[in-house]
């Protein structure tokens, strides 16, 4: 299970560093919306159908990043996707996303205004398809100031 200390660092972001790599050892880094944090799951939405759908079918083996800027701890959270794109479990991350986007649009905005800011767009385009990132996090990796690595199996 994913601590709730990393949970929080998690969903304190809306857009995640997801790596992929295809059989060819090609790698890929793309920024992914993120929905939610449940049990040992982080499920993503990847609007752009594009290569790290085409990775994830061929290797389903993901590495999400992320940094926390008070600790200076950096995190990998490994593990293997399924990818979600019809039935119920579809529809509730389909239906949840809506809320997200509406979220996110109303806190640019409240923000914007209060700091005397202007945005190209306040609001998350809602694509017409995307499919669900469910990740299974296997292992988190905790990055410490000075190299220190701590490996730990979920």
């Amino acid at each position: 299970m994913i601590s709730q200390e990393i949970k929080d660092l998690l969903e304190a972001r809306e857009f995640i560093s997801v790596a992929s790599c295809d059989l060819r050892f090609r790698p890929n880094a793309a920024p992914k919306f993120l929905l939610k944090v449940e049990g040992s799951y982080v499920y993503l939405v990847d609007y752009v159908i594009g290569r790290t759908f085409s990775n994830i079918k061929a290797n389903p083996r993901v590495s999400i990043s992320f940094f926390d800027n008070n600790s200076l701890i950096g995190y990998q959270l490994n593990g293997k996707v399924e990818i979600i794109s019809a039935g119920q479990e579809y529809q509730q991350a389909k239906e949840q996303l809506q809320r997200r986007e509406v979220d996110l649009a109303t806190t640019r905005i409240i923000d914007g205004v209060l700091k005397g800011q202007a945005h190209k767009a306040y609001e998350v385009a809602a694509a017409q398809q995307f499919i669900i990132l469910k990740v299974k996090v296997e292992e988190i990796v905790h990055l410490h100031p000075g190299g220190f690595l701590k490996r730990e199996r979920v």
